[in-house]
């Protein structure tokens, strides 16, 4: 179906504006003008560099640089979030909506992963170690109805995303909570986030919040913005 757009924008107040407008204009100026490594690739064809990495495709997606700290990229603001005070609604198009608080979300199959993570800012951070809940899992409780196609993701600091179901299904999809063997920090998410390894690292909501399964697309914040709706690393596929 075609894709409708979300009226969810954060609506800044206190000394940065609550986000930081300098950076969401810089971002939005880029995707209008495609300046850091284009859109998709005209051929269609994987492109990057180096082996071959876990999924088969080349380590490095096309215009990435690894890096080994982990920038710190947001709308400006990092709630704070205590666990006592963390709950996820998961609703929509199911069968069994349900609320998790921290210990129901801790209670869950947990699982730990190591995968990439790509910025479209340019750099990856390679081998990343997280521990947390498959997806699927939530997926798989909430019992989708038959005509679900898609998710619609939204946090606590008013960002949202959106993702095909079905892309959302593969392993390395996760709510995490711990990264490199420590509580997830705030200023990446914590106390969860979602991680989407083969997309570029804007699909994985920071400090999640809602998770709303619907029968047609919802374009996100960035989706809105000019980025694209696909967002696969490797074929270049930045822009709309």
């Amino acid at each position: 179906m075609d894709s409708k757009q979300s009226d969810e924008t954060p609506d800044g107040s206190g000394p940065e504006s609550q986000f930081n407008q300098a950076l969401i204009r810089g971002k939005i100026r880029r995707a209008e003008k495609g300046l850091m490594a284009g859109g998709r690739s005209a051929d269609g064809e994987v492109q990057g560099t180096g082996p071959a990495n876990r999924h088969g495709m080349p380590q490095l997606p096309p215009g990435q640089h690894e890096v080994k700290n982990w920038p710190v990229l947001d709308l400006g603001v990092k709630p704070e979030i205590p666990r006592d005070m963390w709950s996820l609604t998961v609703k929509g198009y199911v069968e069994k909506p349900f609320v998790l608080e921290w210990k129901d979300f801790m209670a869950l199959p947990q699982v730990e992963d190591v995968s990439d993570f790509h910025c479209v800012t340019s750099w990856s951070r390679m081998d990343n170690h997280w521990g947390g809940v498959r997806f699927r899992t939530l997926a798989e409780m909430a019992v989708l109805k038959p005509e679900t196609t898609h998710v619609h993701i939204k946090s606590y600091d008013g960002y949202s995303t959106n993702l095909p179901v079905g892309e959302c299904m593969d392993d390395d999809v996760l709510l995490v909570h711990t990264w490199e063997g420590i509580d997830l920090p705030r200023e990446h998410g914590g106390p969860v986030r979602m991680i989407t390894p083969r997309k570029y690292a804007w699909k994985g909501a920071k400090w999640i919040k809602e998770i709303l399964f619907l029968p047609q697309d919802l374009l996100g914040f960035w989706e809105l913005r000019g980025y694209s709706n696909t967002a696969e690393p490797w074929f270049n596929d930045r822009y709309s």
